[in-house]
């Protein structure tokens, strides 16, 4: 079975290592970066198809990564998550092209279930 990765990007370590083991208990490989530098570095090297971006990043914010990776790369699944919900609505962010928000804290059971159904959808249109 070829391994699913997820590429997970946010500046607080903490929230880096729950995502990582969340996803990791459910079987997926994981990628970390600590912004969005980082998180393009690693998409040179590394074919990623789902990815969650923290929104509020010093440097390169979540928006602005979405909108630089969905214009290499336009089939990619991104979910965006924050913190901080006033600063960013679900318009913005829908418009930067991620699939849907996750608010913290986070419901970890829906989130692994938005991975599976992105990979579902990595499938799809694999046969396409």
């Amino acid at each position: 079975m070829k391994t699913r990765t997820v590429l997970i990007v946010d500046d607080e370590p903490f929230m880096r290592t729950m995502m990582k083991e969340t996803l990791m208990i459910a079987g997926y490989a994981v990628l970390l970066a600590e912004g969005g530098t980082d998180a393009l570095r690693i998409l040179e090297h590394e074919k990623v198809p789902v990815m969650i971006f923290d929104l509020k990043m010093p440097g390169m914010n979540g928006l602005e990564l979405c909108a630089a990776v969905k214009r290499r790369y336009p089939t990619a699944i991104i979910y965006a998550m924050s913190g901080y919900h006033s600063l960013f609505d679900l318009v913005d962010c829908l418009g930067a092209g991620f699939e849907d928000y996750f608010a913290k804290p986070f419901d970890f059971d829906l989130i692994r279930q938005e991975v599976a159904h992105a990979f579902g959808k990595v499938e799809r249109w694999k046969r396409l």
